[in-house]
This record gives C-alpha cells, sequence and structure tokens, in this order.
C-alpha cells in the first residue's frame, strides 16, 4: 500500500505539533540539566574495560584467574553429629601480585552460638507465633556451631600465623606468594553438625524419629579459600547468610569415612565403587552406565528400609576425585534409596542420579531422574555441552541448594505416598533449578556474594525454558494442564512485586544482603527480564546466539555483571543500555497506555486547529507554502460532518494536482488513498521504556498488530503521538495485548476504556447467578 503521498504532506503540519521551537522569556525559561535519558549509555555505571576485561565483554589477553586445589580426609560420626576434616590445600597464584597473606573462608562460623549474623536483621514482637518459632526463638539456646580449628601448617609441618575474623580467617605468610609461584599448607578442623530442618540451613542432617537415623547434606564444610582477581583484589566481605558463594576452580581428592551401611554420593567420581558396594549393588551400578532409557535402581527401598536397623559400628571410606570444580559437597546415610540412568549430552554420557529416603517415594522414584536428564538437555542446548561426569538429585527436606554435580532438593509426599500437583510440580521444578546451577554458577563462576542474580536470575530463566520442554517431553506429568505450571518467568507473575511499596523495593544490581524481597530480587524480576529480552525485545534467533556466547566465554572463569550485560549487546548488535539501566539499575516499573485518540480527515479549507498552530509560532497562512494539505479533526467545533467518509482527492485540490503532476496513469491506478486519519496519543505513566506493542480493531472484524520500536520513547519519555492511516474504521485499540511486558496497570492500555468490575461488583454476580 502507497500512503507515502498523504502522510508526506501532513507531517509537515504534525511535525508543527511534535516540538515547540517558540522562543521562552527569561521568567520562563527552565534551569539547565544533565543528560537523563533513558537511552544515554552505561558509560557511568560500567567499568572502564581494560586488558583484563574486554569492552566486548570477552575475557581480556591478561585475565587471570587462581587455582586452588585440595587432598582432604573427611569422617562423619553418625552417633555424635560431628564431621573431622585435615585437608592440605595447594594455592596456585596466577595473578600478576604477591600475595602477603592469604583470605579462607570458613562459612560454617556462621552457625556459631554468637555470631554477628545472628542479629543482622531487626525483630520487633508479634502478637502471634508457631511454637516451634517461639520455642528455638526464646526457649533455646543458639546452636554451637562454626568451625573448630586446631592447626594450620605449611608444607614442612610448621605453624603459621592466622587470624580469624567472623567467617573469614586471614593466613600470614613468613613471605610472599609470588606471581607463577605455588604454596602448599594444611588445616585440621571439626564442628558440631546442625539439624538444617530446625534451623533452615543450607548443610546439615534431618532427624527421622521412626527410626532413629539421620540423612546428611554437607556443604561449606571446610575450610575454602576465597577469590583473589582483577576486580574485588580478595572477595573477603563476610558471609552474613543472603549472599552466597565465591570460589576457585582446582581439582579434589576427598576420602569421606562413615559407617559402613551408609549410600553416599558427592562431587566428583567414586573411585572405588567395589570396596563400599555389595556385588549386587556394583552390578546394577555398573547396568545403570549403559541404561538411556530409564533409571536402574541401585539400593532399592526395601533395602533401604532393611538398613535402617543396622545401626554399623563399622567404619568404610568412600573416594571421589573431581578436577576443575569450584566446590566439593557430599550425602552420606543409610536410609537411602539410590537409582540412575545415562544421558547423552553432546559426545559425552553422564550420569543423571538420584538419592531419597523412602519418605521420597513414590514421587522421587518417578520423577528425580527424569527431571535431572531433562534439564541437562535444554540446559546444554542453550549454553554449552554438560563438561562434568554426573549430575545428583539428592531428597532433603525443606531444601533447595547447588553444589558442583550434587544438590539438595525439597518436595516430600504426604505419609500415605499422596501428595498435590503443587508438591509434584514443586519438586519436579526445584530439581530443574537446583541441577541447573551447575551451568550458573558452578561452572560460569559468578562472584554469588556480590550480585546474587548473576546465577540465581539466569538460572530461574533457564528454568523456565526447561520447565517447559519437560512438559512437552513428559505430557503425561502435567495432564490435564496443556503446559507446565511455571511460577516464575511468565511476565505476568512479576507484575505484583513491580507494583508493590517502592520502598521495600530495591534494583537487581544489589548486594544480596541489602534487599527487602530476595525471591523476586534475584530470582524472578532478572528471569523475567531475560524472558521479555527473548520474546519480545531481541527474538530467539539473537538472544539464543548472545546468551550462548556469554556462557561459552565465560565457561571456568569468573564474569562481572558488565560482562554478561556486554557480551549480550557484542554478540546481537543490540543497543540495551536503555533495557539493563531500567530493569537492572532501577526500580522503575511499566505502564504504558493509551491516552487519547483523535480522527482527523482531509479538508479543502484550514480548520481553526491550523490557525491556532501557527498562532503559537508567530505565523500566519500566508507564512505556509502554497498548496498545502489541511486536516480537520472530527472532535473540532469548525468540523464539516460531510467529510466523513469522502475521499481525501476530491477534498483536496492540492494534493489531486500534486499526484496528477508526479505520478504515471499506472502509479495512480495502484495508489490505496486511506479515508480516515488518527492521531493516537500512548502515554507512559510507568518509568521503564518498552517496546511498544498496539492491536487495532477495525469495524470489519480484523485486527492489525504493530510493534513500534523502544525508540519511540527516546525524544519524549511521557507520551508520544502515532499516526494511523486507513481505509477502515478503527472501533479498538490494545496495548501489549499479549501481555508480554509486564504492564502493572491494564485499565489504560484499551481505547475504548474497558469497563473492570470491583471485586465487589463480581461478589453480587456471583450471588445473582
Amino acid at each position: 500500500m502507497n500512503k507515502s503521498i498523504l502522510l508526506g504532506f501532513a507531517a509537515l503540519v504534525w511535525s508543527f505539533s511534535q516540538v515547540g521551537y517558540a522562543q521562552e522569556t527569561p521568567s520562563e525559561r527552565a534551569p539547565g540539566h544533565l543528560n537523563n535519558n533513558k537511552f544515554k549509555q552505561l558509560y557511568e555505571e560500567f567499568s572502564t574495560p581494560n586488558r583484563y576485561r574486554t569492552a566486548s565483554g570477552a575475557p581480556g589477553v591478561d585475565y587471570y584467574q587462581q587455582q586452588v586445589n585440595y587432598d582432604m580426609d573427611i569422617e562423619l560420626d553418625d552417633r555424635n553429629q560431628k564431621i573431622y576434616g585435615d585437608e592440605t590445600i595447594t594455592y596456585i597464584n596466577n595473578s600478576p601480585d604477591a600475595l602477603a597473606y592469604l583470605w579462607v573462608q570458613l562459612d560454617q562460623n556462621i552457625r556459631k552460638k554468637d555470631a554477628p549474623a545472628l542479629e543482622k536483621n531487626g525483630s520487633g514482637m508479634s502478637p502471634l507465633a508457631q511454637p516451634g518459632s517461639f520455642a528455638s526463638t526464646y526457649l533455646t539456646d543458639p546452636f554451637d556451631g562454626g568451625f573448630n580449628v586446631t592447626e594450620v601448617k605449611d608444607a614442612n609441618g610448621r605453624p603459621l600465623r592466622y587470624t580469624i575474623n567472623m567467617t573469614m580467617m586471614r593466613i600470614d605468610l613468613p613471605q610472599p606468594i609470588n606471581s607463577g609461584e605455588t604454596y602448599q599448607f594444611s588445616i585440621k578442623w571439626w564442628y558440631n553438625v546442625n539439624d538444617h530442618v530446625a534451623n533452615r540451613a543450607r548443610s546439615g542432617y534431618e532427624y527421622f524419629p521412626e527410626d532413629g537415623n539421620r540423612t546428611y547434606v554437607i556443604a561449606q564444610f571446610f575450610p575454602r579459600m576465597a577469590v583473589y582477581n582483577d576486580v574485588e583484589g580478595w572477595q573477603n566481605y563476610q558471609f552474613w547468610g543472603n549472599g552466597e558463594f565465591a570460589l576457585n576452580f582446582g581439582d579434589y581428592k576427598v576420602n569421606l569415612t562413615v559407617p559402613a551401611d551408609h549410600i553416599v554420593d558427592a562431587t566428583g567420581v567414586l573411585q572405588n565403587p567395589k570396596e563400599v558396594l555389595t556385588r549386587t549393588e556394583y552390578n546394577r551400578y555398573k547396568e545403570a552406565q549403559n541404561s538411556f532409557d530409564k533409571p536402574v535402581i541401585i539400593v532399592t527401598q526395601e533395602e533401604a528400609t532393611a538398613k535402617e536397623a543396622e545401626f554399623s559400628d563399622k567404619k568404610q571410606t568412600w573416594k571421589f576425585e573431581a578436577q576443575n570444580v569450584r566446590d566439593f559437597a557430599f550425602t552420606s546415610s543409610r536410609k537411602y534409596i539410590w537409582d540412575m540412568m545415562a544421558v547423552q549430552v553432546g559426545p559425552r554420557k553422564v550420569m543423571a542420579v538420584s538419592l531419597y529416603p523412602k519418605e521420597g517415594n513414590p514421587l522421587w522414584e518417578e520423577y528425580s531422574t527424569q527431571a535431572v536428564a531433562q534439564t541437562l538437555k535444554t540446559y546444554s542446548k542453550f549454553t554449552f555441552n554438560y563438561p562434568y561426569p554426573k549430575a545428583v538429585s539428592v531428597h532433603a527436606k525443606n531444601q533447595g541448594m547447588e553444589y558442583p554435580m550434587i544438590c539438595w532438593n525439597y518436595g516430600r509426599p504426604n505419609p500415605d505416598g499422596t501428595y498435590s500437583d503443587r508438591t509434584k510440580f514443586g519438586m519436579i521444578s526445584v530439581i530443574i533449578h537446583e541441577v541447573g546451577h551447575n551451568y550458573f554458577p558452578m561452572i560460569v563462576n559468578s562472584d554469588e556474594r556480590q550480585w546474587g542474580w548473576m546465577d540465581e536470575g539466569l538460572d530461574t530463566f533457564m528454568q523456565y525454558l526447561t520447565e517447559q520442554e519437560f512438559g512437552a517431553a513428559y505430557p503425561d506429568a502435567i495432564t490435564p494442564l496443556e503446559k507446565y505450571p511455571s511460577r516464575r518467568g511468565d511476565p505476568a507473575k512479576i507484575v505484583p512485586y513491580m507494583a508493590g511499596n517502592q520502598e521495600f523495593i530495591s534494583p537487581i544490581m544489589s548486594n544480596p544482603e541489602n534487599v527487602f524481597q530476595l525471591g523476586p530480587n534475584a530470582y524472578a524480576k532478572p528471569a523475567t527480564a531475560l524472558n521479555i529480552l527473548r520474546e519480545t525485545v531481541m527474538g530467539h534467533e539473537l538472544f539464543d546466539h548472545a546468551f550462548k556466547t556469554y556462557a561459552q566465554r565465560w565457561m571456568f572463569k569468573h564474569p562481572t555483571p558488565e560482562d554478561f550485560f556486554r557480551t549480550m549487546e557484542d554478540a546481537s548488535a543490540v543497543d540495551l543500555d536503555w533495557f539493563w539501566r531500567g530493569w537492572f539499575y532501577s526500580t522503575d516499573y511499566v505502564d504504558i497506555g493509551v491516552k487519547s485518540v483523535k480522527r482527523y480527515y482531509v479538508s479543502p479549507k484550514p480548520g481553526a486547529e491550523v490557525d491556532e498552530l501557527l498562532k503559537g509560532y508567530g505565523m500566519t497562512l500566508n507564512d505556509l507554502p502554497p498548496n498545502m494539505v489541511f486536516m480537520v479533526a472530527e472532535d473540532s467545533e469548525d468540523f464539516d460532518p460531510s467529510l466523513a467518509g469522502a475521499d481525501p482527492m476530491e477534498q483536496s485540490q492540492s494534493l489531486k494536482e500534486y499526484v496528477m503532476d508526479n505520478y504515471t496513469e499506472t502509479e495512480r491506478n495502484a495508489l490505496e488513498v486511506p479515508k480516515y486519519f488518527y492521531e493516537i496519543e500512548f502515554e507512559k505513566p510507568g518509568g521503564l521504556v518498552m517496546p511498544l506493542i498496539v492491536e487495532y480493531e477495525y469495524a470489519d472484524g480484523t485486527k492489525e498488530r504493530v510493534n513500534y520500536p523502544v525508540q519511540v520513547w527516546r525524544k519524549n519519555d511521557a507520551a508520544v503521538k502515532k499516526v494511523l492511516a486507513t481505509n477502515k474504521e478503527l472501533v479498538g485499540i490494545k496495548v501489549d495485548p499479549d501481555a508480554e511486558t509486564a504492564d502493572i496497570d491494564t485499565e489504560n492500555n484499551s481505547w475504548p476504556r474497558e469497563e473492570t468490575q470491583t471485586d465487589f461488583d463480581q461478589f453480587k454476580e456471583k450471588i445473582k447467578g
């Protein structure tokens, strides 16, 4: 359709109304201002590119990271709930700096009964409380946990001087470790293992009074080296509980000594399966290595139940080795059922594994390992092929925690084995999420202590994609639903948070310790933002390529937020500074609507609107070029009703002459001359700029979707006008018709305004019905 003629003539008239160039008097003149445009580049917010990290978002030529290797002998005392450790740390200084001291993380010290973290929050008196909460708060002493460090020695057995500051220990070196040098030292320690159910901890045991047993999920259990890098120097920000971990890659050799009747799994590859498994268990273990269609049960429910009464006094040592991992965790119990299956991920065979007590069945036997397998497939498709030999899902009440190759997950049926959809989908989702953390941050190793969203947000976004693919792969699991009921990722689901009280909302770019609502802030909002980027702003092809580029650039490295932001732009040629600024650096929200609609017609003479417009610029009709095309609004006082539906060419002699003089007969016959001209003004009460997605509905029942680019807001952050020239009468307008942008107020999204019922009106109608 060729509408350029009419629009070209109309543009001159409309241009007067869009920008005001009239001179202001000194008394009217506003003061000057800085560049507050939502589209300005993030030069002030971003760190300066350098030889360590480039402007493209890639590692620079001088990028470095430290390597830390661990050899550990660990013993779990099940009868007294204690852990003892003797570890040797080999520290390789790849930095250009000489290090006069080392910082070691003592995260278990957050469990000390006098830990400052216990008093980090305010605590008013509540008029009601759960009995358990009341008892733990006012009737019992805090748990006495935390590391008891018994010795710190160098490679020659000489004591090293050290200072413990809360959850950090500084080791003062006899002489600095120069660039390129390796230093080895050892630490002996022990601590009391906490009940993770009672204390809602990431690590500990769950006690089962029915049979007197415990299941252990043990993490953050050994002194771990802090990260030294080009961004923070030593990342020795204290562990207060919310901001998780910043860790180094390295190789691990770990001997785990536990009661002889326990089943154990951990980060890494089991080195001595024949020594620790029965012949039957070993044969099943080997069979599972080539079972790609279904899990093989290594320890059955009947066998695990029989073990619950044994309480062996003997010990057994399970030996694990892991290469290029940032951490180590393990689980141990005589209660465990154990199953596994093989998954083909690119060229590699990966074992998907589950461990769970009988209390997890039948739910866990049916879905856990399948959820692990689907996670490996989907995440690898969007990032990189999973590089580790296994991924383990462990059942643990109220848990959801991740470590290299192993994670703890909630989801427990009722005692009679029944379960709700909420329990089922909650379990599947948490398994996907925690297994997915192998990619972010176990491999793409961001600093969780400072930027919680970099792993939680990216992982929650990938979780959303995986849940949808899980639903497609296992339709029986979601019947009668048509799609998987994801809790986060859908733009509509973040609206209540973004529309909430601004006093209790923090920007995503905040330390996890300093936000009011960590779940929406670090998980849901960044995941939703990435989903909107993929579905609405960039499109699948550009987003997927850029996201995979980021993942592959930074696998087994330490990225920062700027590395992510820059890579997404560098690999897509999409300017996203406006998006990062709004969604990540501010608490602005989306609210875009229709402010007004005016219908115009071509007129043989100028209306009062033209006179008024020219008057504002000190002009008259005589100052205009000859042969102008005039438009008149339907709601103006001088509107002639006969213009409605009239042929514009017959109403404007100037237009008719121009077309006759400048177009051939063939071109004139091909012209489609619109009869209706609509000026639609869109308003933006919300602070976030977003693409303007509009659905126009016409009197003949047809609809037209128009996506105006986000740049439409670059010169006016409050409102923008668009002209719609058409042969059809416009009867309806809807902004964001598919709820793609997380618009918090949809009452202004439609024209004519849609009547919305109050809750009371809906209640009255329900009663009548």
